[in-house]
């Protein structure tokens, strides 16, 4: 067996596939990686609050209270009077009528899926949702019908050749994360609509970035009230805590209490995440500046690299890749970019397809527009030494 692992990791190694873990101090807008402080335009970090005084005070103050961990899973004596109040914000901040905290993002994925959809059911999912959405289709068993990336047409097309007394789940990303671009969820709605299917939204990158207070995609379209939706958000990213929620019906709840293992079979979070998760859902709603910010320096980051000849695909949010293709280039570029003080990571399959290895730029609240222009001018070099962009594009 180690001779075997030993070759695959060699096969890694020689596609420029193998990965490895770096030391990584993050704070604000810069990030310490390997001991090198750089401009971080590498995190999830959206809105900019992973070390906001806030959620730090608010945390230590429950651990110097309750302890540093919970002891035991939920369902035995692990939910903890702060899990209440967490949940009670998530329902006041997403006008749901229920909601449940899980420990991520992935087990709230896999949860939700393998819980709520049978063997019999049919699955259709959009080509590059997230892993974790992928796995929980896998587990639960049921048929699966992967549609092109955001094509309305072929999914429209699957869903009139199924059974018409089958039970339908149309499952998709808000945001995709190696793209940036925003799923069509109106048109998803009326496709959930006609075909009397079951529509599960992952808000993972859009939950405190779009919506009028932050809430999600499906908040910035008005379809937070439709039937037939299942939301599932996340702490770990524009909130800067940790863990998952889903909201929706008391039912829906209720059922996953009882029915999803990535719940019932793992130990609560720590009092400590629960007070920051609740401080975040608080700051989200009264800071609208800060998504006004991100919003603006997003905007701005990718019109500059636009105009330099850079391919962003169809971003229109703080996630911006630049396509280089293949993996050893795409590795080259990030290794340029560190030396030249930019956090910035080579996404290669198989989290992207093969042949669109790229670099995941991603936009926070804490940049400013100088930081903005200067990761564009060192991208602009960059992508110059490895022959991505012509002489004529690049502004010395």
């Amino acid at each position: 067996m180690k001779t075997e692992l030993a070759v695959k990791l060699h096969e890694w190694e020689q596609k420029a596939q193998k990965r490895q873990l770096r030391r990584a101090e993050a704070s604000g807008a810069t990030v310490i990686l390997n001991g090198k402080p750089m401009l971080n335009l590498a995190s999830n970090n959206y809105l900019g609050l992973a070390d906001d005084r806030r959620l730090i005070e608010a945390g230590c103050e429950a651990m110097r209270a309750y302890g540093a961990g919970a002891g035991a899973s939920r369902l035995v004596v692990g939910n903890h009077p702060l899990y209440e109040r967490a949940e009670a914000a998530l329902k006041q901040w997403k006008k749901a009528e229920a909601a449940l905290i899980f420990n991520s993002g992935y087990t709230a994925n896999i949860g939700v899926l393998t819980a709520l959809i049978g063997r019999d059911d049919l699955i259709f999912s959009d080509k590059l949702n997230h892993a974790s959405l992928i796995d929980g289709i896998r587990l639960s068993k049921a048929a699966c019908f992967r549609y092109r990336h955001n094509d309305i047409d072929q999914l429209e097309s699957l869903l009139k050749q199924s059974p018409p007394d089958k039970r339908k789940w149309i499952v998709t990303d808000a945001v995709f994360s190696m793209d940036g671009d925003l799923a069509p969820l109106p048109e998803l709605v009326e496709l959930k609509r006609r075909y009397r299917a079951i529509l599960i939204v992952d808000e993972a990158h859009s939950g405190g970035v779009f919506g009028p207070n932050g809430e999600g995609l499906l908040h910035h379209f008005g379809l937070e009230k439709e039937e037939d939706v299942i939301a599932i958000g996340t702490f770990s990213k524009a909130l800067g805590s940790f863990g998952a929620y889903v909201t929706g019906e008391p039912w829906l709840v209720d059922y996953l209490i009882n029915s999803a293992r990535s719940f019932i079979f793992t130990t609560a979070l720590p009092p400590a995440v629960l007070a920051a998760n609740e401080a975040a859902i608080h700051i989200v709603q009264s800071e609208p500046k800060r998504r006004e910010r991100l919003h603006a320096l997003s905007e701005r980051f990718r019109t500059k690299l636009k105009r330099l000849g850079f391919d962003i695909g169809g971003s229109e949010t703080p996630i911006v890749p630049v396509i280089v293709g293949p993996n050893d280039r795409a590795v080259a570029m990030s290794e340029l970019l560190q030396e030249a003080g930019i956090a910035a990571v080579a996404i290669r399959p198989p989290t992207v397809p093969e042949g669109t290895a790229r670099i995941r730029f991603s936009i926070t609240a804490a940049m400013t527009e100088e930081d903005i222009d200067m990761a564009v001018d060192c991208i602009a070099l960059a992508g110059k030494q490895i022959g991505l962009i012509s002489y004529s594009h690049f502004a010395p």
